[in-house]
């Protein structure tokens, strides 16, 4: 059967979801047509527009004998966790905030807070992986 334009670009974006979803330990493009129930020239041709769009980069490893590709974003999602919460995004003085001002960062009590709380819940976490295994 043969797809038309709006079921490539459908699945086009189905494989390259699954792509950044491995993060960057990337997908064998095997697992991935076998995971999407592709074929294989499908799939083959759907990596090569993701890979002319820039979107993911191929790199032709050796797997159980054979020769495959492994699949790759390119740009993953950045992980905002880590200023998540920060003060300095809903802080009052915000605007008069600078390194030799009357407020200043490096003795602002709200960021120490945030990074006290931080590092608890950061740390809180850590007991609670350790205590589960």
């Amino acid at each position: 059967m043969k797809l038309d334009e709006a079921q490539i670009e459908d699945l086009t974006g189905k494989v390259f979801r699954t792509i950044v979803s491995n993060g960057k330990d990337g997908i064998l493009q095997s697992e991935l047509w076998k995971e999407l129930d592709l074929t294989s020239r499908d799939g083959s041709r759907v990596a090569i527009r993701l890979e002319r769009r820039s979107l993911i980069r191929r790199e032709k490893m050796l797997e159980n004998g054979r020769w495959t590709y492994k699949l790759f974003a390119t740009k993953l999602p950045i992980d905002t966790a880590s200023v998540e919460n920060a003060p300095c995004l809903t802080c009052p003085v915000e605007h008069m905030c600078s390194l030799d001002g009357s407020y200043s960062p490096i003795t602002c009590t709200f960021i120490e807070n945030w990074l006290i709380s931080s590092l608890d819940l950061v740390n809180h976490k850590k007991q609670d992986a350790e205590a589960s295994k």
